[in-house]
């Protein structure tokens, strides 16, 4: 296809996205917490939307499957974000990457002792460095679902996880002990694409750039 591709995940991100898309002229025909479709046309016949998993954004940006996307800051550190430009945060869906422990467990105390601490997250990537930029010994247990049962039942001394509340920690016990980094979602570009495609691409990115309210 000739024209421009967006890949973006249901849920918050496509919400906060719409009126970026707006600024740029852009409406879906539909939407995807409604339609089964896969493939969205919009209101311009050059430009269609194509609705992925949100770790899959960088995937289908990379290579070349979509021209743009839109990509939490947490999921472009798990994929490397190789062959991709980030030209802009667009400062939306925004969370904090946290290490949590049950309550009543003395993580400062752990870190100081040298201890060895499992750690259970989906975001191996952010862990590994994180501890290892602490000089802490980590044994790395990659879960897909709820981060918060691992300490609950033992399988895990803290977690590594996204916080936007904290009301699933509070829920379960648990307690926010350390801040890792800041997460937003970022205008990911196919660096092919912004070659072949610029004229087209680069008013979007322009109109996404300006709409931006940090």
């Amino acid at each position: 296809m000739s024209g421009i591709t967006l890949a973006l995940s249901k849920g918050r991100i496509f919400d906060e996205t719409l009126p970026l898309l707006a600024a740029a002229g852009i409406t879906p025909s539909e939407s995807p917490e409604t339609s089964r479709k896969l493939i969205i046309g919009t209101n311009r016949p050059d430009v269609r939307l194509i609705i992925v998993r949100a770790t899959d954004v960088p995937t289908y940006v990379q290579h070349g499957a979509a021209d743009l996307g839109i990509a939490g800051k947490d999921v472009l550190i798990e994929h490397g974000g190789e062959g991709l430009y980030q030209p802009v945060d667009l400062h939306i869906a925004k969370c904090r990457m946290m290490v949590a422990t049950p309550l009543g467990f003395d993580y400062e105390a752990a870190v100081r002792r040298g201890a060895r601490l499992r750690v259970a997250t989906k975001y191996v990537q952010t862990a590994r460095l994180h501890f290892a930029r602490k000089g802490v010994h980590v044994d790395l247990i990659k879960l897909y679902g709820s981060m918060e049962l691992a300490p609950l039942v033992g399988l895990a001394d803290v977690i590594v996880d996204l916080v936007s509340t904290g009301g699933t920690l509070k829920a379960n016990n648990l307690v926010a002990v350390e801040e890792i980094m800041s997460i937003s979602s970022r205008l990911v570009v196919n660096q092919a694409a912004m070659k072949l495609k610029h004229d087209a691409m680069q008013p979007i990115i322009e109109a996404f750039r300006g709409a931006v309210r940090p």
